[in-house]
């Protein structure tokens, strides 16, 4: 499998000639090379995680395709027609399996509601939490895709999440707030708190890839 991160927090997992998308959202460039797209995933609805635009793009390269994302996400992308998941859920993308962990958004302030999200593993392989600490329980993780920078974000909490998951491998997205120089510290921190578990690190930017 072919992990791919574009900006801010989408992704692009590639594996037997086949694409699945997490999380295109307002930070995040148009998508090229669509076609063999066989599902998108959206954590949640904030719109640094995903548009219309971006959806309606990818549904023009690949109709009919199912878009999974949190009871929110089905309400405010009503038009197209959202598969609801929730917490130990699990569904299929072409070759891809997927299971659903969290529930909730990380709390941002007491003044903002907080609003539903899950976090998505693939293939008991790769997992990206969205904008949450939600644990996968249970599971050895290969590759953690790693929130590090957001209103909502300490970055002693993400170490700690990062320490908890203890990734065989991890990388830092959601990093659009981010100046290069908070954003070479903040992948600093969590460098180390992957290697205390053995575990690599690695600095992607936007367009680089790690194959599993």
């Amino acid at each position: 499998m072919r992990v791919t991160k574009h900006e801010h927090a989408c992704l692009r997992l590639e594996r037997e000639g086949e694409q699945l998308i997490i999380d295109p959202g307002t930070f995040t460039l148009p998508l090229q090379n669509l076609a063999g797209t066989v599902g998108v995933v959206l954590t949640h609805e904030h719109p640094d995680h995903w548009t219309p635009e971006h959806l309606r793009r990818i549904r023009e390269h690949a109709p009919g395709i199912p878009i999974y994302g949190p009871a929110g996400v089905a309400a405010a992308a009503a038009e197209f027609d959202v598969i609801t998941v929730a917490h130990g859920d699990t569904a299929t993308a072409g070759p891809f399996a997927l299971r659903f962990f969290g529930g909730r958004h990380a709390v941002i302030h007491e003044s903002i509601p907080t609003i539903d999200n899950v976090g998505v593993l693939v293939d008991d392989a790769v997992y990206y939490p969205g904008d949450a600490y939600s644990l996968p329980d249970g599971v050895d993780v290969r590759l953690l895709a790693a929130p590090v920078g957001a209103p909502w974000l300490k970055i002693g909490d993400a170490m700690d999440f990062v320490l908890a998951v203890k990734p065989a491998h991890a990388f830092a997205t959601h990093d659009m707030t981010l100046s290069r120089i908070g954003l070479d510290m903040h992948r600093s921190r969590l460098q180390w708190a992957t290697q205390q578990h053995g575990g690599q690190f690695t600095a992607l930017e936007p367009g680089e890839s790690i194959d599993l």
